[in-house]
């Protein structure tokens, strides 16, 4: 007998709307237990565990000689404004960056002008700054070396302790901020960049002074630094504390 093509669809049109039914309804279990477990620093935990477990596999894959891809000056494309927190208002006339080192001997705090920044030696990279929204741009930075910058204003923290050592910076007006482990801080390409693309960075793009850390995703490229410190413990995280990946390396 020859099978009536209807019939057969009618057929399977059914098995598909059943089984789409039982899928959605699972789902809307499924979040419906998700949504109502209790929080752990801010987020339920179920969530708060795979970000974890997605932090620990990244670490565990991050090496000082493992290099984001850098590109040829003919990729590079022009800077894509996005996120204003901490930087709404203008470059304050009188900024410097202030310096706070944690040590067993007690604390130390310095101010560096923008020129200190700009003695130290000179590195150009073209890298990806990714963006978590799912865009990127290919950049050329200008600037020093972070962990240059360590070797002449806070030696002390060169040969840091990979488990116990961060750096946390923030905005002159401390409304955005960010961490890091001490190891990402001192990757050969992570700058404090004051040029992007051959000029001096504009306030949109976090003059005078931002970060520029390509194994990171562009919520931890700080703009506008007002303030860098050395500590013992875990630094606050903006959007870490929204729910997101403190970690955020890729």
């Amino acid at each position: 007998m020859t099978p009536d093509p209807q019939r057969e669809i009618r057929s399977r049109t059914r098995r598909s709307l059943i089984t789409g039914a039982v899928a959605a309804l699972a789902g809307g279990a499924a979040w419906e237990w998700l949504s109502t477990r209790r929080e752990d620093d801010g987020i339920q935990w179920p969530l708060r565990l795979a970000l974890r477990a997605n932090e620990q596999l990244t670490r565990d894959y991050f090496k000082p000689a493992r290099l984001a891809r850098t590109f040829p000056p003919g990729a590079v494309e022009s800077g894509r404004v996005n996120g204003d927190i901490g930087i709404k208002d203008p470059v304050p006339a009188d900024w410097s960056l202030k310096v706070a080192v944690a040590s067993d001997d007690g604390n130390r705090e310095f101010q560096l002008s923008l020129a200190d920044i700009q003695a130290l030696p000179k590195v150009e990279q073209i890298t990806e700054l990714k963006c978590i929204e799912g865009w990127t741009r290919v950049l050329r930075w200008g600037g020093a070396r972070f962990r240059d910058f360590v070797a002449r204003h806070a030696p002390d923290r060169v040969d840091f302790d990979e488990g116990n050592d961060y750096v946390g910076m923030e905005t002159p007006d401390a409304k955005y901020y960010v961490g890091l482990e001490m190891a990402s801080a001192m990757h050969p390409q992570t700058l404090l960049a004051y040029e992007m693309n051959g000029k001096p960075l504009t306030g949109q793009h976090g003059a005078p002074l931002r970060l520029v850390i390509p194994l990171k995703y562009g919520i931890k490229n700080l703009k506008r630094i007002g303030k860098i410190s050395f500590a013992f413990t875990r630094p606050p995280d903006f959007w870490g504390e929204q729910g997101y990946d403190w970690y955020a390396g890729f």
